[in-house]
């Protein structure tokens, strides 16, 4: 079961930046004159789903994982602490931030508001993402898929 759950989790983590990149480009190309349409909507909600539906594997993944160890000194590796503090508490952050745009966007009255919070917050968010994703390249067990 943790297997089949890591890759789907690494390999969705491929179709959240996906969306998530659309959405933004989607905000930011209709942000001055766009009118906003189901179409508009569209990406920004499938862009959310999926953070919600990553996050909620990567949480099954959290208490299941061998690479989450609360032992004593965890905070002195590297991949330990990684994993059991620093990748969680900033997903949930850049989640957040995620989640607060699509509800600021739905509530917002004029149009280019609702673009606005989408490429903000989601931008802002994808950024943080990207930052805690452990890259193979940054040496913390990670993989591209």
């Amino acid at each position: 079961m943790y297997s089949g759950l890591l890759h789907a989790h690494s390999g969705l983590r491929w179709l959240v930046l996906i969306f998530l990149i659309v959405a933004i480009a989607n905000a930011f190309s209709k942000k001055k004159s766009g009118v906003w349409t189901a179409k508009d909507r569209r990406p920004a909600a499938m862009a959310m789903g999926m953070v919600h539906l990553q996050f909620v594997i990567g949480l099954v993944l959290y208490f299941i994982s061998p690479k989450v160890s609360f032992t004593e000194g965890f905070m002195q590796n590297d991949v330990l602490r990684f994993y059991a503090v620093e990748h969680i508490s900033m997903m949930i952050v850049a989640i957040a931030l995620i989640s607060i745009g699509h509800s600021k966007a739905k509530k917002a009255a004029i149009d280019s508001k609702k673009f606005g919070a989408i490429a903000t917050f989601y931008l802002i968010g994808l950024i943080i993402m990207l930052a805690s994703i452990p890259w193979p390249f940054r040496n913390l067990g990670g993989a591209w898929f």
